[in-house]
């Protein structure tokens, strides 16, 4: 009964459409977070030097820390992939659970930044931002906005990422039927692209 059950799910399983159907949210994601590139790049050439001192209120450091722990997490899921394939279970959880647990360190790095900014009175709409000005006001909008929706993100990615751990370790999800775990780790290096971009924009670029 089981092994019926199991063939019929395999017969209406689609991996090609399935790797497509992924491929074409990520297009839809990019051409998001490319409308907000470009309406940062409009408002930085208006306001060149609000930008500039803005900027200057965050910190490179932990920006840094973020882009290389997010930049090894994209490596695990990969090599999660790869282990997975070659059939050890293990190795795969234990891959998954250190992506999970840089997800979990992104976040509380992410967390602690933002609680400053707050304690600092930077934040949307509060007077402080006003009173330093349009250009300013502008800039932490675009980064609260911008980086907060990378955050939603990564909580997407950190349930997918769990979903998958689960299945793994249920046997549910092999080496016979990756495919979850594939998108799975497409998603997560999209986030990891945009958080690429997002570095330079609000941290270097001063």
């Amino acid at each position: 009964m089981n092994q019926t059950m199991t063939l019929s799910h395999d017969l209406h399983r689609d991996d090609e459409a399935s790797k497509i159907g992924m491929w074409l949210f990520i297009f839809t994601e990019l051409l998001l977070f490319a409308g907000l590139f470009i309406v940062y790049g409009v408002y930085r050439y208006l306001n060149p030097v609000a930008f500039h001192l803005a900027a200057e209120e965050l910190s490179v450091t932990v920006g840094t820390y973020n882009t290389i722990i997010l930049l090894v997490s994209s490596a695990t899921m990969a090599m999660a992939s790869t282990a997975i394939r070659l059939k050890n279970k293990g190795m795969t959880l234990l891959l998954l659970g250190i992506t999970l647990f840089i997800a979990f360190m992104f976040m509380v790095n992410k967390f602690f930044e933002w609680k400053g900014k707050f304690g600092h009175g930077i934040f949307p709409g509060s007077d402080d931002l006003l009173r330093l000005g349009h250009g300013d006001t502008l800039f932490f909008g675009l980064y609260f906005f911008m980086t907060g929706l990378h955050a939603l993100h990564i909580i997407v990615g950190f349930v997918l990422i769990t979903i998958v751990a689960v299945r793994v370790n249920n046997n549910t999800l092999t080496a016979d039927n990756p495919v979850l775990l594939d998108n799975s780790g497409l998603y997560w290096h999209l986030v990891d692209l945009i958080w690429i971009f997002l570095f330079p924009l609000f941290y270097l670029i001063t």
